[in-house]
């Protein structure tokens, strides 16, 4: 299983000019393979592998690119080629796209060490020492150990629009090594959740608890105020650079909030819970509709559903997507569909009148296909039986603690 941990950075001045002179090189480097690409009339410029092959010959007729570690400069090569194959299926899927550009400074702004050329070593207390062949020593804010089972391989430094550096290691942990699931005839409702996505709480649960929404306004009335002062500055200028900066400050804490959140929640769901269902949203086509793009944006339900999927197998945790088309509409006792406008908050079934809450209604449909998903019957024992039709326990996104804190429900158990 593949994943990655990521943390600060604190170059020193020097330290910080050579990983910018590293950086700069690398984009020359995906440049001029963009160009070979499209102008070398060779037998080897056919995938990056062959590539590879024709970095001595870089290097004698441009010094600067032995400069730079040679894992690293293979490693920019097949970012190319990586692009390209994104650009291929996109194709395929009927899109309209182009074809790749150059990179310009502003925009080609990583590097990746892959399989050798780096070291972390200093591992003591929050603080650790990344080693890069070729810059030196680099202080990292070690906030979180990386597991004992778990091996480096690459490692990618960035700089960030804001000014700041971060570090990504790529990990890799054989499944031996992982937890294993639990036996797929042991699931009941009782150990399993179908999860619903919202927007005014953020997930609502097939066994009647909501989760509350973060509370960004704050946040986006200072992205207005700090991106209409950058409108007032003089493009290019060095007050533009500065007001820039302090608007991509606010984007970035918005961006943190939001995935630190959601890290939390789906810590809870996995540790909670022996299978999780959630639905398969269509996250492109629904940000294409007219309205509430924003907040639909800004819940980055794509980003949580794949945090759900890598966490599952961390924690040996069954995570399942169902379709999602019907689920609102569908009761979940009877399977009669009723259309529901948005502003009818509670589903009321014509034909057995069951009543509860419509996006728990919703939950329970997806708890009910991820059985189905599983090969499993539908209990008899089922939430739509044992739940009183219309109560939920809410809990305040105050109340999300840590991750590796007890679930949930223990550190919050009054309903708000």
């Amino acid at each position: 299983m593949e994943y990655s941990h990521r943390y600060s950075v604190y170059p020193t001045r020097q330290v910080a000019a050579e990983l910018d002179r590293h950086i700069d090189i690398h984009r020359q480097a995906y440049n001029y393979t963009l160009y070979e690409y499209e102008n070398v009339d060779a037998d080897d410029i056919v995938s990056a592998y062959k590539h590879h092959s024709r970095l001595p010959d870089w290097k004698d007729e441009f010094p600067v690119f032995s400069d730079v570690h040679s894992k690293a400069l293979q490693r920019t090569v097949t970012r190319f080629y990586q692009n390209l194959t994104g650009l291929f299926e996109q194709k395929q899927n009927g899109r309209k796209v182009g074809k790749l550009n150059w990179k310009s400074p502003r925009e080609f702004q990583s590097m990746t060490y892959s399989q050798s050329g780096f070291e972390l070593k200093n591992t003591s207390g929050r603080r650790a020492t990344l080693w890069l062949s070729k810059i030196g020593d680099i202080k990292i804010r070690y906030h979180r150990e990386i597991p004992d089972e778990a091996a480096i391989k690459e490692v990618t430094v960035k700089k960030e629009t804001t000014g700041d550096w971060f570090v990504s290691f790529g990990l890799e942990t054989d499944e031996a090594d992982l937890p294993e699931k639990p036996d797929v005839d042991s699931l009941d409702t009782d150990n399993s959740v179908g999860v619903d996505l919202g927007i005014l709480n953020y997930i609502y649960t097939s066994d009647g608890a909501t989760v509350d929404w973060i509370n960004l306004e704050d946040e986006y009335e200072r992205l207005c105020r700090e991106q209409r002062k950058l409108s007032r500055k003089e493009h290019g200028s060095n007050n533009y650079e500065k007001q820039r900066r302090e608007a991509a400050k606010v984007k970035r804490r918005i961006r943190r909030k939001v995935l630190d959140y959601q890290h939390k929640l789906t810590t809870w769901l996995v540790r909670e819970y022996d299978a999780v269902f959630v639905e398969d949203l269509d996250v492109k086509g629904i940000l294409e509709q007219s309205h509430n793009a924003r907040n639909k944006q800004a819940a980055a339900w794509r980003q949580f559903i794949t945090l759900l999927e890598y966490k599952g197998e961390l924690y040996g945790t069954h995570m399942v997507q169902v379709e999602a088309a019907g689920t609102t509409k569908e009761c979940a006792k009877c399977s009669v569909e009723t259309a529901k406008p948005i502003w009818v908050r509670e589903h009321s079934c014509p034909s057995c009148g069951f009543e509860c809450d419509r996006d728990v209604n919703a939950a329970m449909n997806v708890l009910q296909r991820g059985f189905a998903e599983l090969g499993l019957g539908w209990p008899e024992d089922t939430p739509v039986e044992t739940a009183l039709p219309t109560d939920t326990t809410s809990v305040s996104a105050k109340r999300v603690v840590e991750t590796g804190s007890p679930t949930l429900n223990e550190a919050a158990p009054a309903a708000e």
